[in-house]
């Protein structure tokens, strides 16, 4: 992660006030960020070549790997992600830089000034920025990830991006995209454009079929003919067209990152950037080797917590909160060696925590609920408590924070191999404050 600005009161300000532009944190739309847009000269017709991301789950380690690679070939990279979990800082980096605190007030005030008070989202205002960032400062490839779907979701009004990307999609966000993984795939299949390549990351049957109707519908080229072949402990085979690649194990943990860095290696072979034609092996390797990505299963080394546990054990951060990200944490666990492994969990409210916890509580041996600090909408103590007594997890208590759901899981099981804090990014977040 990123060397974290800690002097942000000015720009925290500005974003307070452009939080209240909108009485709906997501009102999902392209008019009032397309009329912006207009107002600042649209910035978004004049930026290096795009990447475009969607997807539910594994687009930040897509991402991760796809930056890497590519400054691994020695390109200059601009990164748009949300949401962000220490900083808002984090959503916006200017060729490999994270943007500055001084360039970031100057910006959000600038567009604050051009939208005059104009009703718009918080989420659309700060992508306009972005935008206006991203034209600015010189670039030789643009990745930016969704916020939410894709079709109607404020990135979606590039013209013709280098490629698209749409990583595997499940059920999430419901209230906004559908009750239906076909739904849900629908709208994230909106990133689509018309004579544009876009590369499927291996998806469930309904989620495909939804894919490959939409792109043969607008003429879109699609490209998912990539799979991982061969596993061992120091790397794996991607065959990817008629090409075989052997490379490095990718260095973010969880088995499904081998799907995330297929992906990421798919694109940049298929996408149409200047630089990219001599992309060998070697500079893949290194993309590999050297990604980033907090809160994916990212074991912590300093702070607080760290100083509280016993020796031996390690903390674990995930920030994932649906089913999919619950199942690859629990194929993760079924992999490890032996021993107790104690979770942490706090979950906003508009989760299941019944649906989370259940792939994970035959790994799990006892569970601290906790609510996230903060003004987050979250599930109470206790209602993750009863979660996990429905799952089976006997040891399910009810905690006031992080240090006090140590403190009780450490009391029931004094010597455990491993503890695991997850649930929610905005958890993750808090965590890292204290903790990166």
């Amino acid at each position: 992660m990123p060397k974290q600005i800690r002097n942000t009161a000015q720009s925290d300000a500005i974003i307070a006030r452009l939080g209240k532009l909108h009485p709906k944190v997501i009102d999902l739309s392209l008019g009032r960020i397309t009329r912006l847009l207009e107002k600042l000269g649209n910035p978004h017709l004049s930026l290096p070549p795009v990447i475009h991301l969607a997807g539910t789950n594994g687009k930040g380690s897509t991402q991760a790997y796809l930056r890497a690679i590519f400054e691994a070939a020695g390109l200059r990279v601009h990164c748009s992600t949300s949401p962000h979990l220490v900083r808002f800082h984090e959503r916006i980096t200017l060729a490999g830089q994270q943007i500055s605190e001084q360039v970031l007030c100057d910006l959000l005030e600038e567009v604050e000034t051009i939208n005059g008070g104009d009703s718009i989202t918080f989420f659309e205002i700060t992508q306009a920025a972005a935008f206006l960032a991203y034209a600015r400062v010189p670039a030789d490839v643009l990745i930016l990830e969704t916020g939410l779907g894709g079709r109607v979701d404020a990135s979606n009004v590039l013209e013709k991006p280098a490629a698209t990307v749409i990583t595997p999609i499940s059920l999430d966000h419901q209230g906004f995209l559908g009750d239906t993984i076909a739904k849900i795939a629908f709208e994230k299949a909106g990133i689509m454009k018309p004579g544009v390549i876009s590369i499927l990351a291996p998806q469930t049957l309904e989620a495909f079929d939804t894919l490959i109707r939409h792109a043969n519908t607008i003429n879109a080229p699609v490209f998912c003919d990539f799979n991982v072949i061969e596993e061992t402990p120091s790397g794996f085979t991607l065959r990817i067209g008629c090409e075989t690649l052997n490379l490095p194990r990718p260095v973010l943990a969880g088995q499904h990152q081998y799907i995330n860095a297929a992906t990421a290696i798919a694109a940049v072979r298929k996408a149409n950037i200047p630089g990219c034609d001599g992309m060998n092996v070697d500079v893949l390797a290194d993309g590999l080797r050297t990604a980033a990505w907090p809160a994916r299963l990212q074991r912590l080394e300093k702070g607080p917590l760290i100083d509280a546990m016993p020796d031996g054990c390690t903390l674990i951060l995930d920030g994932g909160h649906n089913i999919a990200a619950s199942e690859v944490i629990a194929e993760w666990l079924s992999q490890q060696p032996g021993g107790e492994t104690l979770v942490i969990v706090g979950m906003l409210d508009n989760r299941d925590p019944v649906a989370f916890l259940t792939p994970l509580a035959p790994h799990i041996s006892a569970l601290a609920g906790i609510k996230i600090p903060g003004d987050h909408e979250a599930h109470d103590a206790i209602t993750l408590q009863n979660a996990g007594h429905t799952c089976g997890i006997a040891q399910s208590h009810a905690c006031d924070g992080l240090e006090h759901a140590l403190t009780v899981l450490l009391k029931d099981t004094p010597a455990p191999t491993r503890i695991l804090i997850l649930g929610s990014l905005y958890l993750a977040g808090v965590v890292l404050e204290n903790h990166s």
